[in-house]
């Protein structure tokens, strides 16, 4: 097994002088996804669930779509790659290498949307209901979760809850890797999303809202902001979206009519 981590020397600078320390920073390392021997995309990532991510990737990205399509699935975690042996289209992945777009996520965020994915969406239909001390209480769990992030500082974390308990969890140097590992392990359990609320630590942008909405998770929820264009799609693809969770406070900017503060 790939450590996460690694330690580090270096020079402390302050108002008091320099003095020299070592401390743990998150391993970084290439993930080549490989359909049917085919090469598909290479990813940054952390190296760890990397079976989950590409999985999770695929599924999103709509290369899969059921358990049933993949037959097999080996890992080489030393060589950073992963084979997923499925059931696919291949005229639909020569399509999609030819509308890959770099996104604006870290960790060399990369996904096959382009504008048909707004318009091929299905709006999101739930009849979750959450109250705003849920999602605080949630948040706050969130964040003590959040080990390797408290250790490192460098990676964001993903996790799939019920409006009570958070069900899963995960940490990637990428915001998007992050949300795939979570798919990824739904994709594998069979998981129900339906009723379910996602927490990330990053801004959430337009493809991590296509990338949820298109599973059908009706509430999106991040300490930090949304993008005006993730506001408007959220609006469009029936999406509760809650940003800036902390502080006791947050901010509701679509479908507040699942926020129910009486309950």
């Amino acid at each position: 097994m790939i450590d996460i981590t690694e330690k580090v020397d270096y020079k402390e600078y302050s108002r008091e002088g320099v003095k020299e320390a070592t401390g743990e920073v998150v391993v970084e390392m290439p993930l080549t996804i490989y359909v049917d021997k085919e090469e598909l995309v290479t990813l940054l990532c952390t190296p760890e669930r990397m079976d989950y991510l590409a999985l999770g990737f695929l599924w999103s990205e709509g290369v899969i779509n059921t358990p049933d399509e993949v037959k097999k699935i080996v890992v080489d975690e030393e060589k950073g790659a992963v084979w997923v042996d499925a059931a696919i289209d291949r005229e639909f992945i020569k399509e999609m290498m030819f509308k890959r777009l770099i996104t604006s996520g870290c960790g060399k965020g990369t996904t096959f949307y382009s504008v048909v994915d707004k318009v091929s969406a299905q709006p999101v239909v739930s009849d979750i209901k959450v109250t705003p001390e849920q999602v605080l209480d949630l948040m706050s769990k969130f964040q003590e979760t959040s080990h390797l992030y408290k250790e490192t500082h460098g990676v964001h974390s993903a996790a799939l809850c019920t409006p009570d308990e958070i069900l899963t969890f995960r940490e990637d140097i990428g915001r998007h890797n992050a949300i795939d590992k979570i798919l990824g392990e739904c994709f594998m359990s069979g998981t129900a999303l339906k009723d379910k609320v996602m927490l990330t630590s990053g801004r959430i942008s337009s493809e991590v809202l296509l990338k949820t909405a298109k599973k059908g998770i009706p509430v999106l929820v991040s300490r930090t902001s949304p993008t005006a264009l993730a506001v408007r799609l959220a609006g469009k693809l029936g999406v509760t979206l809650i940003g800036f969770v902390r502080g006791g406070k947050m901010r509701v900017y679509n479908h507040n009519e699942r926020v129910n503060s009486e309950q």
